[in-house]
């Protein structure tokens, strides 16, 4: 029981007693007494606690020693279960807050598959709009097929119609034609047997000419040429430059003189051919008609036809007097980089293509008599004084001669290291000029194709595969271009340089000399044409 309870028990045992017992006692005996019955009440009451606080009495009068033992094992045993409820409940904690983020993000997630659902829903919903219409624009397009159809039906029936009728036409015609042309071989069979008979006449002719000529030289220095023919001198050494002329767009691969004339004849990328009197630098004529670059030209000892090699793959031979194509040599299914005619007859045509072949033309009837076929391509070629050996100048060095009648190699002798680029035969045929792409330039016998002499500069340097240089007139002097714009010459007779002529701004390309013993010409990759003299008036 609480003490406050105790209290009140008292109070009121004592206000009874006092009130009873002692109603005429001064105040203080009342109170006297009553603190005498407090305390005789307290007595009763802590004997009645005391009975029946004595089981708690006498558990509490065992050792402590063992009830301390026992709490503390209690005790012990409550913290490590705390200590487990503890850890349980920060691992449900961690789980929670893990189990939160996964649901936040899954609500994220589902909220924006909703979107995507939202968004896929109305791209359906014009998916479905569209191929709606494009159902409708199908249908039309299939009836507009079905048309085009019955249409093209309709027309195959009517082209076939017309091939049958064509292909009837054109068998008629094909009889019609060979019926003509065999009549027109006939024709032209006799007419080339009378050309023959004539050409054999004029090489005979032509042949006791020239044997009258060399009759006639003296000292090495020719007084006067076949009947009819101009004077002409021993050749001078060029000086000076006498005439610019801007000849060809693009650029002059080629130019020769006219045989006993001063007109030069040039070709260029541009496609045409000109023909310059150099005494004034005016144009005399053009030639059209050419397909491709021309890279090389040649004309016939009776300056009545000019042929040029084509970057066409054809050769291209003109009547100097009408100016229009006499023939379209065609063969060849490369780039045609060199020609030359026969100097015997006119009739015989020589040429190179970068397609490992050299063709010899008819050029009476205007097709390839003979195909000469080598491993190496051809970069230049020229034929001997008699007509019967070709000379050709080859990319891997090598210069061959050739039997123009049976197509087979004579001889062959490796001139250069690197590619042959031009050849040219002297006056007199003996010696023939080789220029390659090692910088040389080689003159060998043509009888042995022994080695005369050899010129070089370092200074010079050949420009391209088909860098053309010559020999002049009299055979004394020799002239190539270079790639810095500049022309050597040089003394045959003692291998030497005796002039630099510097007028060019681009790699020269073509070099030639008039077979009247001057000028010399010299064309360049910018198509000017230089023609030089030397320094006297005449």
């Amino acid at each position: 029981m609480s003490g406050k309870s105790i209290c009140n028990i008292s109070k009121k045992s004592v206000n009874k007693d006092f009130t009873i017992h002692y109603p005429k006692m001064s105040q203080e005996e009342i109170t006297m007494e009553a603190i005498k019955h407090a305390l005789k009440a307290l007595r009763k009451r802590h004997l009645l606690e005391e009975g029946a606080h004595a089981p708690a009495i006498i558990a509490l009068s065992r050792p402590l020693a063992t009830q301390g033992s026992e709490w503390k094992d209690k005790a012990e045993s409550l913290e490590g279960e705390l200590q487990q409820c503890y850890k349980a409940q920060a691992r449900l904690s961690e789980q929670l807050v893990v189990e939160v983020a996964e649901s936040r993000v899954s609500k994220a997630l589902i909220q924006e598959k909703e979107a995507l659902i939202s968004d896929l829903q109305n791209e359906l919903s014009l998916a479905r709009d569209e191929c709606s219409l494009l159902t409708t624009c199908l249908e039309e397009k299939t009836k507009a097929l079905e048309l085009l159809m019955s249409e093209h039906q309709s027309l195959k029936e009517q082209i076939e119609a017309t091939t049958l009728r064509a292909n009837n036409a054109e068998a008629e015609n094909k009889m019609l034609i060979d019926r003509w042309m065999l009549q027109k071989m006939q024709d032209a069979e006799r007419l080339n047997e009378a050309n023959a008979v004539y050409e054999d006449i004029l090489d005979q002719l032509k042949v006791s000419s020239i044997e009258q000529l060399a009759r006639q030289q003296v000292d090495g220095v020719v007084r006067q040429s076949e009947e009819g023919a101009e004077y002409y001198v021993e050749s001078p050494i060029p000086t000076t430059c006498r005439q610019r002329i801007p000849a060809h767009e693009g650029g002059c691969a080629s130019i020769l003189f006219e045989y006993n004339s001063s007109k030069l004849i040039s070709g260029g990328q541009d496609q045409t051919i000109k023909i310059w009197d150099t005494n004034t630098g005016s144009l005399s004529q053009t030639l059209y008609g050419c397909l491709g670059s021309v890279l090389d030209l040649c004309i016939t000892h009776d300056n009545r036809s000019v042929i040029a090699a084509s970057s066409a793959n054809n050769l291209y031979v003109w009547d100097v007097s009408s100016g229009r194509i006499r023939h379209t040599l065609t063969g060849h299914v490369d780039k045609v980089c060199a020609v030359d005619v026969s100097k015997v007859s006119s009739r015989s045509v020589v040429s190179a293509a970068y397609d490992r072949t050299i063709k010899v033309w008819d050029l009476q009837k205007g097709y390839c008599v003979n195909t000469l076929i080598f491993h190496s391509n051809c970069n230049t070629l020229c034929f001997s004084m008699d007509g019967q050996t070709i000379c050709s100048g080859h990319v891997d060095g090598n210069l061959r001669l050739w039997d123009i009648q049976t197509g087979k190699l004579l001889s062959e002798v490796a001139a250069h290291s690197l590619a042959i680029t031009s050849l040219s035969l002297s006056r007199n045929g003996n010696v023939i000029l080789t220029s390659g792409r090692d910088n040389l330039h080689n003159l060998f016998d043509m009888r042995t194709l022994e080695i005369c002499a050899t010129l070089r500069s370092n200074g010079n340097r050949v420009a391209s595969n088909w860098s053309r240089s010559c020999i002049s007139a009299d055979d004394g002097y020799v002239a190539a271009g270079s790639a810095d714009g500049s022309v050597h010459i040089w003394s045959v007779a003692n291998a030497k340089i005796v002039s630099t002529l510097k007028e060019h701004t681009s790699p020269v390309l073509c070099c030639s000399w008039s077979g009247l013993g001057k000028p010399l010409a010299t064309s360049d990759k910018n198509g000017s044409i230089c023609i030089w003299n030397d320094r006297s008036p005449f």
